[in-house]
């Protein structure tokens, strides 16, 4: 496809509204496969995916490593407890054997902010063509669940044409422990990037107020804001106040192992003030879908009642994008 220009997909705060709207045809015509009888695309056949997952992951690894296949790429899986790590091996030296090994793409994930901005840094140095997908780092990113979200909205606004205009004058809150999420930070990018306005909702321990000047400026080394006109991000405490305008809810999981402190009282306090649940959506617009990007703790920052309720819950609908999503991506990528 012509005008993408990323090698590397790190964060979102470089993508403009063409690099959305690219990602989001490529998935729509992926997403459309099953419906032809195609299961698998010649696509990326005899490329090399190297997954590696310094941190557990169900969701993201198993559909990074099914979009490739249904790409006809060939994947190889890393796993740190069995690997060269354990003997003092480096984090770029491991990531340096597998592009030796051939491998285009390189996918992945650590607990600390900017390894893969580290590993995609170092083979640039080196000159070698590798791509980097960020699938999670620490604190700071997670560009493909905020793609795939992007995508899930798009659908249910416009199903027929999910596009980044499905998403221009929507109001989406934001509810939960934002100061621990990366998947918040991306979705930050990518709705406001896309026209949409962003309503963060929750206790200030978990979500301090500078948050409402997240998309105010380019990150370190970005010159400039590729987006000329992004949506506006605000701060509310009261979680009814938030939803009342919302087209949309995104509830976010308590990030309990990035947690140094003891940021809440009690779970059920947070579950009253914060959670969300079919009573919650009795103060919203008619007819507006909740989503999370798993896992959940059910009974916490979502009720299980309001989980299992399909249609109105778009958790399923999260998982089965992620699919196409990730090929777009994937296919974006090997293209440089």
């Amino acid at each position: 496809m012509t005008g993408w220009s990323h090698r590397h997909i790190i964060d979102l705060s470089s993508f403009s509204l063409d690099d959305y709207a690219a990602v989001l045809e490529l998935a729509k015509k992926f997403d459309a496969l099953p419906s032809t009888g195609l299961r698998k695309l010649p696509a990326l056949q005899g490329r090399i995916i190297s997954t590696l997952f310094f941190e557990p992951s169900t969701r993201t690894r198993s559909s990074f490593e099914l979009a490739a296949k249904r790409l006809s790429a060939d994947v190889i899986s890393f796993s740190s407890s069995t690997s060269a790590l354990k003997k003092g091996e480096s984090i770029i030296d491991t990531a340096l054997t597998y592009q030796a090994m051939g491998a285009n793409i390189l996918v992945v994930r650590h607990k600390s902010n900017n390894v893969p901005a580290q590993i995609a840094s170092e083979l640039d140095k080196l000159n070698l063509k590798a791509g980097v997908i960020n699938a999670g780092d620490g604190l700071h990113s997670h560009p493909s669940q905020g793609l795939l979200d992007l995508y899930t909205l798009s659908k249910f606004f416009n199903h027929e044409d999910p596009t980044p205009n499905a998403l221009e004058g929507k109001c989406i809150a934001i509810v939960g422990d934002v100061m621990h999420s990366r998947v918040a930070r991306s979705n930050l990018w990518a709705l406001t990037g896309c026209g949409a306005n962003v309503i963060l909702c929750g206790p200030e321990s978990l979500l301090p107020n500078e948050f409402k000047d997240f998309v105010a400026n380019p990150p370190p080394g970005q010159r400039k804001d590729p987006i000329g006109n992004r949506g506006k991000v605000k701060i509310e405490r009261v979680l009814k106040t938030a939803c009342k305008d919302a087209d949309a809810i995104m509830t976010l999981r308590l990030q309990k192992e990035r947690m140094q402190e003891n940021y809440l009282s009690d779970l059920d306090s947070y579950h009253n003030d914060y959670g969300i649940s079919l009573e919650t959506l009795n103060h919203c617009k008619k007819n507006i879908p909740v989503l999370h990007p798993g896992p959940v703790n059910r009974g916490v920052e979502i009720s299980g009642t309001l989980l299992d309720k399909s249609g109105t819950c778009l958790i399923h609908e999260q998982v089965c994008n992620s699919i196409p999503v990730r090929m777009a991506i994937l296919y974006l990528v090997s293209g440089l």
